[in-house]
């Protein structure tokens, strides 16, 4: 007897319908397994078998064909197993009376019979229901992540024997109710810039820096802050929106590296260690392609500490993301495009041994050797970095002052109105941020008085600018003037901007 039964397959992001035949007929007892199954899916028939007996139901000693169509798709992962051990109960009519038509069936399963969650539900999902499926049966460790899709009906369960109940109509499984997104609570970040002591000129900056969603290079002396600073970003951006959610979700969904909680409401915060390699980066993967710590950090922050330490082809990997905010794995078995627009933050000393330019110590290295170390950051990757802030020592008398400093939520309403500044500017656009302006929007937006070109005139001489740090300057300014409150940049927008220009020559 011939059953058929749909589950998806995970394509990057996207997920790909895919019916599940099996095929039963008289014959010496066999098992094949067809459709360019990867080893994982290929087990799954030990699982199935196992899995079948171990629930009180017949596996058939019979010639059983599974056929995973379309064909010529390699499918891979766990995603199967409860689809291959329906279309079994189906076909040997277990299931009498059962209609399965129009039900997706996910989920990996346990020798015993028990359903495990398995990584990438809410792309699948996603998928599936713009593809006008509706009804899904899945593992109740994916129920949380499921939870938040509206307009499909979800039935997790935690057995195989509750999913045959429930097909056969002898225990219904109750459906998921929607949860509704909320962003994360106040008081959600551990670090707060009320914390920091002193330095003005960085605070400033990583305001200009998070209002306009632009990059962000700190240089100075070891202890001085420039972490601390780093880990303060996230709690001055503006909220995630359920939109922003759900695409981040998908992307730590399908690298596997959800928690418990089903949606990611705070802003992703990555930090790399500096002998990440530029696999580890972009992503990637053997079998299943999956994202790197360049999507992870999407819509929110990735962090270089250290930036100079890291490998030369590990930085070079990161111009294509930043420009285009994806990034595209290539491997044999195919491309898959991720998002990666986030905000780039990163950190370094000025120096091998630090001192370099501080106030109150002495720098004990060669020229040559401050040439080498700074070199190890591309003129074209620098090129890319919007602001670039010394940070120095800040002295014992503003450390152990009792007045207080300003705090992360005061900084973020007036990062939150500025995002609103821009957001009603670009409505209908596609652009977010004044980080995002092509050329295009630049001319419309960004239209600059004579003395505002002489000043940036004179800074892209004697600077040695190029093309792009001119468009970057611009962007900065009109993000300043932004937070001024300020429709048109002014000349003292465009000084401040060009101020955070000063190491673009400095190797």
């Amino acid at each position: 007897m011939l059953s058929k039964v749909m589950s998806f397959a995970l394509s990057g992001l996207e997920g790909v319908p895919v019916e599940v035949e099996t095929d039963i007929n008289n014959g010496l007892p066999a098992y094949e397994l067809v459709g360019l199954p990867d080893a994982a899916v290929k087990e799954s028939r030990e699982r199935v078998r196992s899995a079948l007996k171990n629930s009180g139901r017949k596996f058939p000693a019979q010639k059983i064909t599974v056929n995973l169509a379309p064909a010529d798709l390699k499918k891979e992962g766990s995603y199967f197993d409860l689809a291959i051990a329906v279309g079994v109960l189906k076909a040997t009519e277990q299931l009498v009376g059962a209609d399965v038509a129009g039900i997706v069936f996910l989920g990996e399963l346990s020798l015993d019979g028990a359903l495990r969650p398995v990584a990438g539900i809410l792309p699948l999902l996603i998928s599936a229901k713009a593809k006008g499926y509706t009804c899904f049966i899945l593992p109740e460790g994916n129920a949380k992540e499921a939870s938040y899709i509206e307009g499909i009906t979800v039935y997790a369960a935690k057995t195989l024997s509750a999913v045959v109940d429930h097909l056969r109509g002898f225990a219904r499984l109750a459906p998921l109710a929607v949860t509704k997104y909320a962003p994360a609570p106040a008081g959600t970040y551990k670090f707060d810039l009320a914390y920091v002591k002193g330095q003005p000129a960085a605070k400033r900056a990583l305001e200009v820096a998070v209002s306009g969603g632009h990059n962000l290079l700190l240089v100075g002396p070891p202890g001085t802050g420039k972490t601390m600073l780093a880990r303060c970003i996230p709690s001055i951006m503006p909220d995630m929106t359920f939109d922003e959610a759900l695409e981040v979700t998908k992307i730590h969904s399908v690298a596997g590296v959800l928690d418990g909680e089903g949606i990611v409401s705070v802003r992703p915060f990555r930090s790399p260690h500096h002998t990440a390699t530029t696999v580890s980066m972009c992503g990637g993967g053997t079998r299943t392609v999956k994202p790197g710590e360049i999507s992870l950090a999407h819509d929110g922050v990735l962090f270089l500490d250290e930036m100079p330490e890291y490998h030369r082809s590990t930085l070079e990997a990161l111009r294509q993301p930043l420009e285009d905010g994806c990034i595209t794995v290539t491997r044999a078995g195919g491309a898959v495009t991720f998002p990666a627009n986030f905000m780039l933050c990163a950190s370094m000393n000025p120096c091998p041994c630090g001192n370099y330019g501080s106030a109150d110590k002495v720098c004990t290295c060669t020229p040559a050797a401050i040439h080498k170390y700074r070199s190890r950051i591309s003129g074209p990757l620098l090129d890319r970095i919007d602001l670039q802030v010394e940070v120095d020592s800040v002295q014992y008398e503003q450390l152990a002052a009792e007045g207080a400093e300003e705090s992360s939520a005061a900084v973020k309403k007036r990062v939150e109105r500025a995002r609103e500044v821009q957001r009603k500017r670009f409505e209908g656009t596609g652009v977010r941020v004044n980080a995002d302006m092509s050329e295009r929007e630049l001319r419309t937006f960004c239209p600059l008085s004579p003395e505002c070109e002489r000043i940036l005139r004179l800074s892209f001489e004697r600077l040695k600018l190029s093309a792009r740090a001119r468009s970057r300057i611009i962007k900065v300014a009109r993000t300043i003037a932004d937070l001024a409150g300020e429709e048109s940049i002014l000349p003292a927008h465009i000084l401040e901007a060009v101020s955070y220009r000063s190491y673009d020559n400095f190797g």
